[in-house]
């Protein structure tokens, strides 16, 4: 489905990450909080990319939310894929970025910081944030205003890395990363009742090999990995301006239209997935040697039958 949405233009990779401290209050308010993440983030991009003194246009893209550090540590951020450029305000032309710049990080991160700081006010006033421990004070209106004062001065960490190598290469991002949870099976070393051992990356060395081995008491190890459980039915993809699924298919056909293109036929892009071994079921029972019978084929995502085991025939 994303592929058929692909343009033929650069696309660029920028992510928006929230303060370790403030990211401490989505422990208890993580729709509140992430929703927030996406709304202000997406806000910016669009509103400088609008400016007239950046870009001048009307831009889409595809947000993903993140929890998670290497470490299993909360890190909320969003991974955000724009493509290169947008359509003027009159919706006449289509108007390309730099090539290879999409627009300055330090400006980004600016409105950024007002956006969701904002917001973040505007969920206390409503009564809709939640705070308990150390922070249990935070929910008073004074003290909170007075926690947030730093956060205003200091500077948010918004980078955009360098651009995709073409939209092959979005796919490839999208299929490998979206769909992601807080740590996969080929980081696990090993796991027992006491201890669950994997790799982690660790950024902060700046030269030399950053994989290395973390060992974790085994409830430490499901405390962090509980933390990015999502609140049901929260969605962690998203899309925003001309990208919004309510008007993406009509924008899409005006921008190929504009770039004198025809859309990704389905027949190729049927072809460009990876073929499929068919089942043959050739090779004997792992268990018994014996060869194995057809019992029923389904569907990816469709339910088997609930059915009792073939009855051995007699010789």
């Amino acid at each position: 489905a994303r592929a058929e949405d692909l343009l033929p233009v650069e696309y660029f990779h920028v992510v928006f990450t929230l303060p370790a401290e403030i990211a401490q209050i989505a422990y208890w308010n993580k729709k509140a909080i992430y929703g927030l993440l996406f709304k202000a983030s997406a806000k910016t991009v669009m509103n400088i990319a609008a400016d007239r003194k950046r870009m001048g246009v009307r831009v889409g893209m595809t947000s993903v939310l993140h929890t998670w550090g290497s470490a299993l540590t909360h890190h909320p951020h969003i991974h955000m894929i724009v493509p290169g450029g947008g359509l003027s305000p009159d919706g006449t032309k289509w108007v390309a970025s730099k090539p290879g710049f999409f627009l300055h990080v330090r400006v980004l991160s600016r409105l950024f910081r007002r956006l969701f700081l904002d917001g973040l006010v505007a969920l206390h006033q409503a009564g809709d944030l939640a705070f308990y421990g150390d922070l249990e004070r935070l929910a008073l209106t004074d003290a909170f205003t007075t926690w947030l004062t730093p956060f205003r001065k200091s500077e948010w960490v918004v980078y955009s890395k360098p651009p995709f190598g073409g939209p092959e290469a979005v796919l490839a991002y999208l299929s490998r990363y979206t769909h992601r949870v807080a740590i996969s099976n080929h980081r696990l070393v090993s796991a027992d009742a006491d201890t669950v051992a994997f790799r982690w990356k660790d950024y902060r060395v700046k030269n030399g090999d950053r994989q290395k081995i973390m060992r974790l008491a085994t409830p430490e190890f499901i405390r962090r990995f509980l933390i990015h459980v999502l609140p049901d039915g929260f969605h962690r993809i998203r899309h925003y301006g001309l990208l919004a699924s309510s008007a993406r298919k009509a924008n899409l056909t005006k921008i190929r239209k504009l770039l004198c293109v025809q859309p990704p036929d389905q027949a190729d892009v049927q072809d460009a997935e990876p073929d499929v071994t068919p089942l043959t079921l050739r090779e004997p029972c792992p268990c018994c040697g014996g060869p194995m019978r057809i019992i029923e084929i389904f569907r990816r995502g469709q339910k088997p039958m609930s059915r009792a085991p073939p009855r051995e025939q007699a010789a």
